[in-house]
């Protein structure tokens, strides 16, 4: 079991997606959805330039592991198409990616996609450089209202459960049990709170 550990720097609830009981990361992060596995943890923590420095945004305990076209044809997952004229959980869906018969990457107009709708190649790109989306359904997402991570796993035997500008993985297997252990006393679950970047009134 392994910690993967990331600052979400902008929180609209689309990288991760933690709509309609299951949290997804189908976006951004490539390295980590190309190596982690069922059964780790992804947590994101909030950014120095939103004052979440610190802050728990969610954590995910990988239960699934599928590729961009498993996840497009899973009806399951329907609902995790942008609808840009929807809810705002709608507009920020995840599920954009799948492939045409020779190949080529489409992408649905979202977050992710230009203005006007049409694809923006550079996130295409970095999106489906891992063809791969990390599912969790056992997960919590606090979104702009995440606790404080304790003191004690910001400096762990020299080890920061805090990434900075890059994710980090390598953590001594007794803070990742101390860690997993700290989260589970939280004894919360699911979508908790709103996106830190969602207007107010939404």
């Amino acid at each position: 079991m392994r910690i993967f550990s990331y600052v979400v720097a902008r929180d609209f609830g689309f990288a991760p997606n933690p709509f309609y009981g299951v949290c997804t990361l189908a976006t951004c992060k490539p390295v980590i959805r190309s190596v982690a596995a069922v059964g780790d943890w992804v947590i994101g923590t909030g950014s120095r330039t939103m004052s979440r420095e610190g802050r728990l945004v969610y954590c995910m305990r990988i239960t699934e592991t599928m590729s961009f076209n498993q996840y497009w044809s899973d009806e399951r997952f329907e609902l995790k198409r942008p609808n840009l004229r929807g809810s705002m959980k709608q507009a920020f869906g995840d599920n954009i990616y799948s492939t045409d018969s020779i190949g080529q990457w489409g992408q649905l107009n979202s977050h992710h996609s230009y203005a006007d709708g049409s694809p923006n190649q550079h996130n295409v790109i970095h999106d489906t450089k891992t063809d791969r989306v990390l599912l969790g359904s056992d997960f919590a997402y606090w979104g702009g209202e995440g606790p404080v991570i304790p003191t004690r796993f910001r400096d762990y035997d020299g080890h920061d459960i805090c990434a900075g500008r890059n994710h980090r993985s390598r953590f001594p297997e007794s803070m990742v049990r101390d860690f997993v252990a700290w989260l589970r006393s939280l004894d919360a679950s699911g979508y908790i709170s709103s996106p830190l970047d969602w207007p107010s009134t939404a």
